[in-house]
């Protein structure tokens, strides 16, 4: 198939990579302009644009996909289909109209449940035991399109948002090759999703990354796990500076009892609201992560200390 591919993070490449192994003609790949990066600021490109101009294909980077010249340029490429995976703009009816078949999203939830942009961590942080990919054709409506091919996978208690990324990527990417497969040949079969059981995934903000020792330790279990590794949950803790940012990257609930952020032994098991939870990776500000055994090697969080 004639195809233009649209995506942005590390979560699209692995499609991107199976429908150029499949054999499709991407004729052009667009993603979100560059960003500033690191220390410097320099403008570093996408992963899917870097991916996409290594091996030798067309990207477009638009500001928006919604300027006429974009537009008019979308509907010069007499597409077969588009494929989009986390793109990060809305697609105009004129977008989704102009490929012959169609524009197909790769979704990180099982619809209707968490449509929309953090579908990996919401799924998590919600305490769902049970998610999935599924490939869709897009309308107007946000995720709201007919189903084509889907697949799940079972949340670990163990699972973040960055184990449970890198596992569905590459199930995602399968889903895509067979469901434009199914396009091409006339065998696709689109059901249309449920009109029940709709949830928002809305997109991550900044305040939400703050864990509350107030709040049950099967919430703060869930916002740490869901928010691994970024943007990362983080609390406060003293040192011979004053307070310093610790970000939680993985943890376990456990049984426990004692006043919300008290330290409840020498192993960063901290109590909350309701039970306790024992931190199994941490980041110092500045520093890289490790694991709780090295962490408390080099910045020990005593037996009963009160966190704030």
């Amino acid at each position: 198939m004639r195809l233009a591919f649209l995506g942005t993070p590390d979560f699209a490449v692995p499609t991107l990579a199976a429908l150029i192994e499949a054999g499709h003609e991407i004729v052009r790949v667009y993603s979100q302009p560059p960003a500033p990066s690191g220390r410097g600021r320099a403008l570093r490109p996408s992963p899917i644009q870097a991916f996409a101009q290594a091996r030798g294909l067309a990207v477009r980077t638009p500001v928006s996909m919604k300027s006429p010249d974009e537009v008019a340029a979308f509907g010069a490429l007499d597409l077969d289909a588009a494929v989009v995976v986390a793109f990060g703009q809305i697609l105009t009816p004129e977008i989704l109209e102009a490929p012959r078949w169609g524009c197909y999203n790769l979704h990180g939830s099982l619809l209707p449940r968490w449509r929309g942009a953090a579908p990996i961590q919401r799924a998590i942080m919600a305490g769902d035991v049970v998610t999935g990919a599924q490939v869709m054709r897009m309308t107007e409506g946000l995720d709201e399109g007919p189903v084509l091919a889907s697949a799940t996978l079972r949340i670990d208690t163990l699972e973040t948002a960055g184990t449970l990324h890198d596992r569905m990527a590459p199930v995602g990417a399968a889903l895509m090759v067979q469901a434009l497969d199914d396009v091409s040949r006339g065998a696709a079969r689109p059901v249309a999703q449920p009109q029940e059981g709709g949830t928002y995934a809305r997109k991550i903000k900044p305040a939400e990354a703050r864990i509350r020792w107030d709040r049950s330790a099967a919430r703060v279990d869930r916002q740490v796990r869901g928010l691994a590794p970024f943007p990362g949950a983080w609390f406060l803790a003293p040192s011979d500076r004053g307070l310093v940012r610790v970000k939680a990257l993985l943890s376990r609930f456990e049984e426990g009892g004692g006043e919300p952020g008290e330290v409840l032994d020498d192993d960063l098991l901290i109590a909350c609201a309701s039970g306790a939870v024992r931190i199994l990776r941490a980041q110092r500000e500045g520093r890289t992560s490790q694991d709780t055994t090295d962490f408390i090697r080099g910045f020990p969080l005593a037996r009963g200390l009160r966190l704030p």
